[in-house]
């Protein structure tokens, strides 16, 4: 690996800048696996509420199923150079259960609202265990930011 030129950020700024990628971005890939059908990733809108991340998926999915067996979850955004991936162990509420402030604050980012949808859809709430967080090579080393829930 060769070095791209980038400064190393500090733990600090690491996570400043995760926190507001996690603000502004819509996409995040989600990673799921299920002890017999093996892994599974797909990208789903999310949205950050200062503490957790909340999608939405179909009830009869690959990723809700898979969850339901397996609840440990990887997240990542999708960018190959500024890496941020998060861990933790997804809940999942169907929509009549979903707190309201996640359902509506979901529909705010993204003018739609699953809750009004014939389908059955869950909402998935994670809340990041561990963070990683890197731009390039100088970065690789110091790259947790966030360990056992609590930033570093």
């Amino acid at each position: 690996m060769h070095s791209t030129g980038v400064d190393r950020r500090g733990t600090r700024e690491r996570r400043r800048d995760t926190l507001e990628r996690l603000e502004a971005e819509r996409d995040v890939w989600v990673s799921t696996a299920h002890p017999e059908r093996g892994p599974h990733q797909v990208p789903l809108w999310f949205r950050w509420d200062g503490r957790a991340v909340w999608m939405c998926t179909g009830a009869a999915s690959v990723t809700a199923r898979n969850l339901r067996t397996e609840p440990r979850v990887r997240l990542a955004l999708p960018d190959t150079f500024d890496v941020v991936l998060l861990q933790g162990e997804a809940e999942c509420f169907p929509g009549e259960r979903v707190p309201p402030d996640a359902a509506e604050g979901f529909a705010a980012k993204f003018g739609w609202d699953p809750r009004a949808e014939e389908g059955s859809f869950v909402y998935v709430c994670v809340v990041p265990k561990t963070v990683r967080a890197w731009r390039g090579e100088p970065e690789l080393r110091g790259r947790v930011i966030m360990r056992d829930g609590t930033w570093l």
